[in-house]
Order: structure tokens, then C-alpha cells, then sequence
């Protein structure tokens, strides 16, 4: 389980992003923090994998403070991210990338799994090269055929994965996260607006102005998303000042 207590981030500037967020993203569950843009779920994401620094918190991974390790460390720990916006590597290939994920090295049948996974013929991409010539939506099925190669991931986070993803592999998504969280020793985080990844959350946290807002589970939290009457909020960014 990661567990993260009063943690707190600002910009150089000094204006708050995350203000005392305390929550826990449990084993064999799905955890999906939503909201408004800019309310600090990306930041959230960044600060657990250690791209970002906090102000003030602590990290926890099965009881271990984690605070203090760096990516790289986190990563050794188990700790995987997905990005919003995938990094491309000019030279390393479909297969290298998913060889250096998984750690170990793998074979071309198993290579297929994942890629076939999020909808990718292996035979069109095991050698090509990670560069600005897959699309955005290839790029990011490649990245998360990446995240599913790391077996001894203990902590997966999606930030906002139905992004450029076309609406078959989409459905296909929504399988893999269901299969995932079938896996007791892994604790699923994703970030997302997309209402039918909300629906199958154990937990749905909403993230508004640095603060958790709502917590409770996706078919709680969606009628009050999707109500102005109800709680007055938006994924999307709608009337969040009446919070």
C-alpha cells in the first residue's frame, strides 16, 4: 500500500499547488483521483514517483518512508508512472524499451502480449524506434505496454491514459485495469476525467485547488461530477470556485 501524509508542493513562486493531502491507494484496488485542470493531480503523481519535491509530507510504500528516495530508487522499489504525455528516445526501440521495463529479457511472443494488450501489432512495431514518428496515441499504448511489462511493479500510476487512445483500444483499457486489480500485492492509481474509468474505482478522490474535495466510490462520486446542483464541481474545470 503507498500511503501519503500532509503532503504539501509549491511553485518556485510560491503559489500552492498541493495544500496538506493525506490519503492511502491501497493493494488490489483501483484508486482514481479526478477534478478540475490544475487542481494538482499531475503534481501529486510527479511528487510520489520523485520527478517533484514536496514542501512538507511524508511517502510510504508498505510502511517504508520513501520520501528521501530518489527516482531511480522508487522505481528499483516498484514504483512505475505512465505520463500524461509519453517521453520519446530517439535510437532505443519498441523491444528495448519493453526489455529495460520488464527488467529481464523477453521474448518476442511475450513482447506481442503487451503490445497486443493496448492494441499494437508487434510485427509493426518490436523494431521501431521510440521517436517522433509514432503518433501520440502510439507512443502512449507503447508506454503502458511498458508499465504491464514490469512485474514487479508494486505501485502503477496512469496519468490520464485515455488520452489519444482511439475508442477500441480504449475498450480494451478498461480489461487490462480490471485484470490489474485483481493482483493483491499492486496498488492501481490512474488520473482521469473518463467517466467509465471512474465507474469501475474502488475509490474516486476529487483534487480541486491543492485539496481532496470528495472521496468515496466512482458511482458515489459521478452523479456529484456531473451535478452542478449536487456539489457544484467539474472534471472538466467548471465552477470550481464554489468550493
Amino acid at each position: 500500500m503507498l500511503s501519503i501524509e500532509n503532503l504539501s508542493w509549491a511553485l518556485p513562486n510560491g503559489t500552492s499547488i498541493l495544500d496538506s493531502v493525506s490519503l492511502d491507494i491501497p493493494d488490489g484496488k483501483l484508486t482514481v483521483v479526478t477534478g478540475p485542470n490544475g487542481g494538482g493531480k499531475t503534481s501529486l503523481a510527479k511528487i510520489i514517483t520523485g520527478l517533484e519535491n514536496p514542501v512538507t509530507g511524508k511517502i510510504f510504500l508498505d510502511g517504508e518512508e520513501i520520501s528521501g528516495l530518489s527516482i531511480t530508487e522508487r522505481a528499483r522499489k516498484g514504483i512505475c508512472y505512465a505520463f500524461q504525455t509519453p517521453v520519446k528516445f530517439k535510437g532505443i526501440t519498441v523491444m528495448d524499451m519493453l526489455t529495460l521495463a520488464a527488467g529481464r529479457n523477453i521474448s518476442e511472443d511475450e513482447a506481442c502480449g503487451y503490445l497486443h494488450q493496448v492494441g499494437l501489432c508487434a510485427h509493426d512495431y518490436i523494431s521501431r524506434d521510440i521517436d517522433s514518428s509514432l503518433s501520440g496515441g502510439e507512443s502512449k499504448r507503447i508506454e503502458i505496454a511498458g508499465i504491464l511489462a514490469r512485474q514487479n511493479a508494486k505501485v502503477l500510476i496512469f496519468d490520464e491514459p485515455e488520452a489519444g487512445i482511439d475508442l477500441w483500444s480504449f475498450s480494451g483499457l478498461i480489461d487490462i485495469f480490471k485484470k490489474l486489480k485483481e493482483r493483491k500485492n499492486l496498488a492501481l492509481l490512474i488520473i482521469s476525467h473518463q467517466e467509465r474509468i471512474l465507474e469501475i474505482a474502488d475509490k474516486t478522490i476529487v483534487i480541486a485547488g491543492g485539496k481532496i474535495r470528495r472521496e468515496g466510490s466512482g458511482k458515489e462520486i459521478i452523479p456529484e461530477l456531473f451535478s452542478d446542483e449536487k456539489a457544484g464541481i467539474c472534471p472538466r474545470g467548471k465552477n470550481v470556485e464554489r468550493f
